[in-house]
């Protein structure tokens, strides 16, 4: 079943009554606690009580947080949503390097092709030609880098404006893929601990400090649909 993506984006009350998920703000709407797959508490004037957060933890549900700016900041996940958690984790753990690197090569291989979807629908057939040669080009863990370089040519015929910089800081639309980003994040994170598996022990991103290496691991493949989704909305912002 196709889990909600629920947006709380005015000062508003959270709790729970009768497996609901209730939102009280001007009207009071609710929401069956199964259909949930990503809370997304926008308003910083959003009051949730201990009740919601733990019936939304039992859940399986993605809880996620924003700053001021309105990007999000935070994100709540369940400790454990798998019965047999502790044996995957052990084979998480024991997975081989070259396991791992060839996983790796499928996850850019795939986010390589959907790029190319993503410029083939916006009129850029010999761009998306290349990439699709490259994605064919792609070694066990990238070892030549192939995805820094498509990134770059990417970028280029997305967004053809030469000043266009991609990161997390930056003008117009990066807010927008940022903001798009974090929920699928957030909802790969969901995915990955609802299967039984550690989101901190990624394939190939192994950054100390970064508690989700495997969700952007396996991420990736989904950032052209945001650039899709944003490429839509400035479109329809520009007509």
């Amino acid at each position: 079943m196709l889990k909600r993506t629920v947006v709380i984006s005015s000062p508003s009350k959270i709790s729970i009554s009768d497996r609901q998920l209730v939102a009280e703000s001007d009207v009071k709407r609710s929401l069956p606690l199964e259909d949930l797959g990503v809370l997304i508490l926008e308003s910083l004037q959003t009051t949730i009580t201990g009740v919601a957060l733990s019936e939304l933890a039992n859940h399986n549900v993605a809880v996620i947080t924003c700053d001021a700016a309105h990007l999000p900041s935070g994100l709540l996940l369940p400790l454990s949503a798998h019965s047999e958690s502790t044996l995957r984790h052990r084979k998480q753990v024991d997975a081989s390097q070259p396991l791992k690197k060839q996983l790796w090569k499928q996850c850019i291989q795939s986010k390589l092709g959907n790029q190319a979807d993503r410029l083939q629908l916006d009129g850029h057939p010999a761009a998306a030609r290349k990439l699709r040669k490259w994605a064919s080009e792609v070694k066990s863990g990238d070892s030549d880098n192939v995805e820094a370089r498509a990134a770059q040519h990417y970028w280029r015929h997305f967004i053809p404006d030469p000043s266009f910089r991609r990161g997390a800081e930056g003008y117009f639309p990066n807010g927008l893929l940022n903001y798009g980003y974090a929920i699928v994040r957030a909802t790969m994170a969901r995915a990955i601990v609802g299967t039984g598996l550690l989101p901190s022990l990624g394939l190939f991103h192994s950054n100390k400090y970064n508690a989700f290496c495997l969700a952007d691991d396996l991420m990736e493949p989904y950032r052209p649909f945001v650039d899709r989704v944003v490429s839509d909305l400035v479109r329809r912002g520009s007509e």
